[in-house]
């Protein structure tokens, strides 16, 4: 018997596209809660829904663990759960309904609930945890759990029901000293399953871990509703163990450092590269970065600790629309980046965004420009998705359709008034991607052709009087 049942909603088998992907990674910030927890005395259970369907599979946790309180807490590192897609809030108010149904308080955390707390609260979530949950967790668990029960109303950082009416307690602020963290509980999962997929798919092995929370930069469409505008992070010493301690436990091929941005400070750079040397705890890693912060004489320090792969947040070949977005980068710095990671022997990869307020045929030729002449390692592309809080957001609201979020990561539908419809977007991302594979050889001798043929479609949509801002869905 459990005191208390965590589980997420990323089932990966509910996304066309993750699964053509086929890059599952651990809940991190579920497993980080689950430690927590248990040290501070709390008897805790898993349900991992990322390979079994949360429809069929949660009912037999409940009854496996017998817990008093369950807690769908999602994993806040991983981007999908930032997109706040309507599948995982499906499985979360299933899984919330499940728990009701045996008599069980549910909490809940996340993107999507942070910002829709009504809703989960109506699905029968009891609390929602509204910001960074470690600390939230323990304190409402003691209230709930523990004999000297106490007022979870006196806990900073909730939304609950009181009286019949939506009631916030204080807003809690993020925690400064990271290292107060324990090491994820990687022994709830079942690692062997992950590894089995990784291999089976990639030929190895890769693991997710996290040095850093939140992003002090104000990109206006980025919606920040765990961490806000706060960056904080955790010592050289500190990350350099961990990475020891994967290595020695479940030997991964490779780590993905989920931050929103990693190693943004030079000199922790050169620190943690020199810890994971003292440890000898290097393993191949990918990152997610600025291009701005790529510019720098610290990307030897990057590859020197196992760097192999930056993605950073292009976004856009018009300096027009970066201005427009806040991004607070130049376009001569696209290049510079691209060159500086090219001769550390580092692979350059581009986050990509079409469909932004005011992009124009010559602003999305000027991004298709951008990656022809630097020729990312690979790309991702994206249509511009307007989310709760952001100044973006605000700008489309009166463009908005009834459609407000994505099903899964593969939807790619505008959901504002934007210059082109869905369908010629989408047309867009498949031409541009297929044009990358075969910059990098993975094509064979029928891509040239397909390639054209995709550029030629996409053409006669951008052409097409019909496909021009087109009513929203």
């Amino acid at each position: 018997m459990a005191d208390i049942l965590l589980t997420h909603s990323n089932h990966l088998f509910a996304d066309r596209k993750q699964v053509r992907k086929m890059q599952p990674y651990p809940p991190l910030q579920t497993l980080l809660a689950a430690a927590c927890l248990r040290r501070d005395g709390f008897d805790v259970g898993l349900f991992d829904s990322t390979f079994v369907d949360p429809a069929s599979g949660f009912a037999g946790a409940l009854e496996k663990f017998r817990p008093k309180a369950v807690a769908v807490c999602e994993d806040n590192f991983n981007f999908l759960t930032k997109m706040c897609l309507t599948e995982q809030r499906e499985a979360a108010f299933s899984m919330i309904s499940a728990a009701k149904a045996g008599g069980l308080p549910v909490i809940v955390n996340g993107s999507d609930a942070s910002d829709h707390t009504a809703e989960y609260l109506d699905a029968g979530a009891d609390y929602v945890i509204v910001g960074e949950l470690e600390r939230t967790m323990i304190e409402l668990a003691r209230c709930l759990l523990s004999r000297e029960h106490g007022d979870t109303l006196c806990v900073p950082g909730l939304v609950c029901n009181a009286a019949g009416q939506e009631t916030r307690t204080p807003i809690r602020s993020p925690m400064q000293n990271l290292d107060w963290l324990p090491l994820p509980a990687w022994d709830l999962v079942d690692m062997d399953e992950y590894r089995r997929h990784w291999q089976e798919a990639h030929g190895y092995f890769s693991l997710n871990v996290v040095s850093s929370r939140g992003c002090p930069y104000r990109c206006n469409w980025c919606a920040k509703p765990i961490y806000g505008d706060t960056y904080h992070y955790r010592s050289p010493e500190a990350v350099a163990g961990e990475l020891r301690a994967l290595k020695s436990a479940y030997q991964p091929d490779h780590i993905w450092f989920a931050d929103d941005i990693f190693a943004l400070s030079g000199q922790w750079t050169r620190e943690f590269a020199g810890r994971v040397k003292e440890l000898e705890a290097s393993i191949p890693f990918k990152m997610q970065s600025r291009c701005d912060l790529m510019t720098r004489d610290t990307v030897a320090a990057l590859r020197a600790a196992g760097c192999e792969e930056v993605w950073m947040g292009v976004e856009s070949g018009s300096q027009k629309i970066l201005n427009a977005m806040d991004k607070g980068v130049s376009l001569e710095q696209v290049y510079q980046a691209r060159e500086n990671l090219r001769r550390q022997g580092i692979r350059a990869c581009y986050f990509l965004q079409f469909g932004y307020a005011g992009e124009t045929w010559d602003d999305i030729q000027a991004t298709v420009r951008l990656v022809r002449d630097t020729k990312p390692d690979d790309i991702g592309v994206s249509v511009s998705y307007p989310l709760p809080g952001t100044k973006f957001y605000q700008q489309v609201a009166g463009d908005l359709g009834a459609k407000r979020n994505w099903s899964d990561s593969d939807d790619l539908a505008v959901m504002f008034r934007a210059s082109y419809a869905t369908g010629f977007y989408r047309k867009l991302r498949d031409a541009l991607h297929l044009e990358v594979e075969g910059m990098n050889g993975r094509v064979n001798g029928d891509t040239p052709r397909q390639v054209a043929a995709l550029w030629r479609e996409v053409e006669d949509l951008e052409a097409s009087s019909l496909n021009r801002n087109p009513t929203v869905l």
